[in-house]
């Protein structure tokens, strides 16, 4: 497979996969299911398998994403989370 091959296949797995876990939450929240922790845990396994997938084949770390948006965060809210920031960026 060539490799814009496997960064869709990356790319549209993850987005499937993620769709998966929001309809899981929008059933509980909105209809009334039970939370379903195992699947959750599933579908967040699947969706972090085709987020890594993705920065690997870029050479890019997920420790240092997950470093690299924590800083945004503090620089975007140096108090912690502000809804009036938010919406007024």
């Amino acid at each position: 497979m060539t490799k814009p091959n496997k960064l869709a296949n990356f790319a549209m797995g993850l987005a499937g996969e993620t769709g998966e876990l929001v309809d899981d939450l929008k059933k509980h929240l909105y209809q009334g299911h039970d939370i379903n922790l195992e699947k959750i845990t599933n579908e967040a396994g699947d969706i972090a398998w085709y987020l890594c997938n993705i920065l690997n084949m870029y050479n890019i770390s997920l420790a240092s994403v997950l470093d690299q948006n924590i800083e945004k965060l503090k620089k975007r809210y140096p108090a912690g989370f502000d809804k009036n920031r938010s919406i007024n960026r």
